[in-house]
Protein backbone atom coordinates (compact mmCIF):
# COMPACT_ATOMS: atom_id res chain seq x y z
CA UNK A 1 0.00 0.00 0.00
CA UNK A 2 3.05 2.21 0.97
CA UNK A 3 3.58 2.18 -3.28
CA UNK A 4 -0.10 3.33 -4.05
CA UNK A 5 0.50 6.11 -1.94
CA UNK A 6 3.53 7.25 -2.88
CA UNK A 7 2.38 7.15 -6.32
CA UNK A 8 -0.55 9.27 -5.37
CA UNK A 9 1.81 11.86 -3.70
CA UNK A 10 3.73 11.70 -6.42
CA UNK A 11 0.80 12.07 -9.18
CA UNK A 12 -0.87 14.37 -6.88
CA UNK A 13 -3.88 12.10 -6.90
CA UNK A 14 -6.49 12.23 -4.12
CA UNK A 15 -6.81 9.03 -2.68
CA UNK A 16 -9.42 6.78 -1.03
CA UNK A 17 -8.71 5.54 2.28
CA UNK A 18 -10.03 2.90 4.33
CA UNK A 19 -8.77 2.30 7.76
CA UNK A 20 -9.69 0.88 11.58
CA UNK A 21 -10.32 3.92 13.74
CA UNK A 22 -10.20 2.45 17.24
CA UNK A 23 -13.15 4.58 18.26
CA UNK A 24 -15.34 4.62 15.18
CA UNK A 25 -14.45 1.51 13.69
CA UNK A 26 -13.63 1.19 9.64
CA UNK A 27 -14.11 4.13 8.06
CA UNK A 28 -13.25 5.41 4.57
CA UNK A 29 -12.31 9.04 3.65
CA UNK A 30 -11.17 11.04 0.44
CA UNK A 31 -7.80 12.72 1.07
CA UNK A 32 -4.70 14.14 0.33
CA UNK A 33 -2.02 12.20 0.46
CA UNK A 34 1.01 14.40 2.48
CA UNK A 35 3.67 11.84 3.78
CA UNK A 36 5.01 8.97 5.17
CA UNK A 37 7.33 8.90 8.45
CA UNK A 38 7.31 9.81 12.30
CA UNK A 39 4.70 12.22 13.50
CA UNK A 40 5.72 15.56 14.89
CA UNK A 41 2.44 15.34 16.88
CA UNK A 42 2.46 11.99 18.52
CA UNK A 43 6.49 11.95 18.98
CA UNK A 44 6.58 8.47 19.29
CA UNK A 45 8.34 7.83 16.80
CA UNK A 46 6.35 5.56 15.05
CA UNK A 47 6.11 5.73 10.88
CA UNK A 48 2.38 6.73 9.54
CA UNK A 49 0.68 7.76 6.49
CA UNK A 50 -0.06 11.46 6.79
CA UNK A 51 -2.97 12.56 5.25
CA UNK A 52 -5.33 15.79 5.03
CA UNK A 53 -9.14 14.66 5.28
CA UNK A 54 -11.16 16.30 3.18
CA UNK A 55 -14.81 14.91 4.19
CA UNK A 56 -14.79 14.25 7.60
CA UNK A 57 -18.11 14.93 8.88
CA UNK A 58 -16.02 17.36 11.35
CA UNK A 59 -14.49 18.94 9.05
CA UNK A 60 -10.95 19.32 7.12
CA UNK A 61 -8.28 18.17 9.32
CA UNK A 62 -4.82 16.14 9.61
CA UNK A 63 -5.16 12.66 9.81
CA UNK A 64 -2.02 10.32 10.97
CA UNK A 65 -3.06 6.47 10.18
CA UNK A 66 -0.58 3.36 11.91
CA UNK A 67 0.40 1.27 8.89
CA UNK A 68 -1.33 -1.91 10.63
CA UNK A 69 -4.62 0.36 10.75
CA UNK A 70 -4.70 0.94 6.79
CA UNK A 71 -6.83 -1.67 5.18
CA UNK A 72 -6.81 0.30 1.88
CA UNK A 73 -5.67 3.16 -0.55
CA UNK A 74 -7.01 3.94 -3.83
CA UNK A 75 -5.54 6.22 -6.37
CA UNK A 76 -8.76 8.99 -7.56
CA UNK A 77 -8.51 10.39 -10.68
CA UNK A 78 -9.15 13.66 -9.13
CA UNK A 79 -5.57 15.73 -8.90
CA UNK A 80 -4.75 18.58 -6.44
CA UNK A 81 -2.76 21.91 -6.20
CA UNK A 82 -0.10 21.29 -3.12
CA UNK A 83 -0.28 25.16 -3.07
CA UNK A 84 -3.92 24.55 -2.02
CA UNK A 85 -2.97 22.52 0.81
CA UNK A 86 0.65 22.79 1.58
CA UNK A 87 0.73 26.41 4.16
CA UNK A 88 4.17 25.96 6.15
CA UNK A 89 7.64 25.41 5.13
CA UNK A 90 7.46 21.68 4.33
CA UNK A 91 10.51 19.04 5.25
CA UNK A 92 9.02 15.65 3.45
CA UNK A 93 10.41 12.38 4.45
CA UNK A 94 9.48 11.40 1.02
CA UNK A 95 10.88 12.59 -1.89
CA UNK A 96 8.63 14.70 -4.44
CA UNK A 97 8.70 17.37 -7.64
CA UNK A 98 5.86 19.53 -6.02
CA UNK A 99 8.13 22.64 -7.15
CA UNK A 100 8.45 25.09 -4.26
CA UNK A 101 6.54 22.87 -1.95
CA UNK A 102 9.07 20.05 -1.99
Amino acid sequence: MKDIFVSCINNQCHAEVTFNSKEKGLIVRNCIPFDYGPSRKYRDGLDRFHFYDLDSPDGKHNLSILPEQLVNIRTLEQIFNPGDYVTWKPSWFVKRDWGIYS
